[in-house]
């Protein structure tokens, strides 16, 4: 059964020669959010970026994340992906995970279009042969036409955006997280791109979705969580979560 559990998870970053220096230290934590610590094991300064997070999410969840940027969105969603490991606690997960974020992570600007597909998907956890029966529909989707086997650094930033988007939408999701997704490009191909993406959103079990925009929570998601200095501070319906934003003044 596809779901995820966190159980009392923590991430830290350590801050490298900036115990002497509490200007540093108050001007990273502006810039990362999370509370500035002395680790027990190691005595080095860090900052706990996640705090305690306890957090269940079953089929049928369709997860906003709330907060002020720096409040533990991102990092968040990252330690749901795989890419960060608590630094306590646990976490567990059964499903396909696909991040739509950080979607050009892994791109050569030297390679081809069609070279980029196939180390994009390794990079996402594919197969060679899954790839390249992908290959096709992806270029098409992309409308990149004879550009696809030339090397991405002559493709305008629409048309890297165009490759970069059609390739992270090609895999189907159990666990689908993302970050709000800004649309560049052609009008054709951000209307195409939207029915896509809300394809895949439907076909998803668990959404978890970081966003700023209250409009799109409410369309997208039926519970909402809000973070603030890497701790949950609610947990619940979304509009109830959108209220509790709003009077704490979380922005």
């Amino acid at each position: 059964m596809v779901h995820i559990k966190l159980d009392k998870i923590n991430v830290d970053f350590p801050i490298y020669q900036a115990a002497a220096r509490s200007w540093r230290r108050t001007l990273f934590r502006a810039a990362v959010g999370g509370r500035i610590n002395t680790s027990e094991v190691s005595g080095r300064v860090v900052v706990r970026a996640l705090d305690g997070i306890d957090l269940e999410l079953k089929s049928g969840c369709r997860l906003a994340l709330l907060g002020h940027n720096g409040a533990g969105k991102t990092t968040l969603l990252r330690a749901l992906a795989g890419i960060y490991h608590p630094t306590a606690g646990s976490l567990s997960a059964e499903g396909r995970r696909v991040p739509l974020f950080d979607i050009g992570l892994g791109f050569d600007e030297e390679a081809t279009g069609l070279e980029n597909i196939l180390l994009r998907g390794l990079l996402m956890g594919l197969k060679r042969a899954e790839i390249e029966r992908k290959v096709k529909e992806i270029s098409d989707f992309s409308g990149l036409g004879e550009f696809i086997d030339l090397p991405v650094r002559t493709y305008s930033s629409g048309m890297t955006l165009r490759l970069v988007f059609s390739i992270a939408t090609s895999i189907e999701a159990d666990i689908l997280l993302m970050d709000e997704w800004i649309a560049s490009g052609d009008q054709d191909f951000v209307e195409k791109a939207n029915r896509r993406l809300n394809e895949l959103i439907d076909r998803a079990h668990i959404l978890v979705f970081a966003s700023h925009s209250f409009e799109m929570v409410k369309g997208l998601c039926n519970r909402g969580v809000v973070l603030d200095g890497g701790r949950i501070a609610f947990d619940g319906p979304i509009e109830a979560a959108i209220k509790h934003y709003r009077k704490k003044n979380i922005s």
